[in-house]
């Protein structure tokens, strides 16, 4: 299993009239946090669509708690508990800054060739970096 933690601030634009993050926030949440996780093992979207593999979000499940609100801290906790094969799922928990779960979610994604527009297997580079956490 791989685990990366991270903060981000909410921003007064991603709040509705209630002062709640506006639900439909929370996806970019997660795919920041994804991107994050991945940039901290060495893997680049922005490297892995120039040799052509793409990373399309296919399910996205999440389970609202409590309402996080203007100029929170949240932290967001990303697992992967699964070596990819031609998807990838992460496993998500944000926290406020008192420690209080807010949701959790899960998205898979798969990895699609940009040339062929079908799904493939995982890039290399990406197995090679995971197979320490996955003995």
């Amino acid at each position: 299993m791989y685990i990366h933690q991270m903060k981000l601030r909410v921003r007064y634009a991603e709040t509705d009239r209630m002062g709640y993050v506006y639900y439909g926030n929370y996806a970019e949440y997660l795919e920041v946090a994804r991107v994050e996780m991945l940039r901290s093992l060495g893997i680049s979207y922005r490297e892995m669509e120039e040799q052509g593999v793409m990373l399309p979000v296919r399910e996205l499940r999440i389970t609202y708690h409590k309402p996080a609100f203007y100029d929170d801290e949240i932290s967001v906790r990303t697992e992967l508990r699964a070596m990819p094969g031609v998807r990838i799922v992460f496993t998500y928990a944000l926290f406020n800054a008192g420690g209080l779960l807010l949701s959790e979610a899960e998205t898979t994604l798969v990895f699609i060739d940009v040339r062929s527009g079908k799904p493939r297997s995982a890039p290399t580079a990406i197995i090679d970096r995971l197979s320490p956490y996955f003995g």
